[in-house]
């Protein structure tokens, strides 16, 4: 009986784990690839324009 319980629990917890592990990862690539996008444009008149 344990080990269905067991079962029961993971089966519940996985998706959410999974779901917030994406979430991390899309915030953590998001912000570095908006460092990188503000370094490579750094002195263009176009970044003004980006509010």
């Amino acid at each position: 009986m344990p080990g269905a319980i067991a079962v029961v629990v993971v089966l519940l917890l996985l998706p959410v784990l999974v779901c917030m592990g994406s979430v991390v990862i899309a915030a953590v690539l998001g912000a570095v690839l908006n460092n990188d996008a503000e370094v490579r444009n750094e002195g263009s008149e176009l970044l003004d324009l980006n509010v």
